[in-house]
């Protein structure tokens, strides 16, 4: 005897629930963003491997004194995304990463006046457990 199976496969799906940006002054000139916030998984199937990171789209990729900068085109190091190794159906988990923009200035230790626009947290990736 065969049997064929036409069950629709399963899937996960990942949403961010919370997200907090901050502003942390990482050497005497110099000021990173950092992110924390938590995710779940919304969908009918585990997950596991979810890497979440974060983007300024409104930062200048032209490294110039006074103005948040950043690299999106290049690959993220493991301080610039978290990855969270298994989320069961439902469950909600904490992530948090940093030095997602910088900023620097050469007129002493002035701080950034504000938080640049276009900050996004991203889910890059993720794995269907089966």
């Amino acid at each position: 005897m065969f049997f064929v199976s036409c069950a629709e496969k399963k899937e996960g799906k990942v949403i961010v629930t919370d997200q907090e940006f901050s502003i942390r002054q990482d050497s005497e000139y110099n000021w990173v963003i950092d992110l924390k916030g938590k995710i779940r998984n919304v969908g009918e199937a585990d997950v596991k491997k979810v890497v979440v990171t974060g983007y300024c789209w409104s930062c200048s990729e032209i490294w110039s004194a006074g103005m948040w900068l950043v690299s999106n085109n290049v690959d993220k190091s493991s301080e610039q995304k978290d990855v969270i190794s298994y989320l069961s159906v439902g469950a909600k988990a904490a992530f948090s990463f940093h030095d997602i923009a910088f900023y620097f200035t050469q007129l002493g230790a002035e701080p950034p006046e504000k938080m640049p626009e276009g900050l996004e947290i991203v889910i890059e990736s993720f794995e269907t457990v089966e």
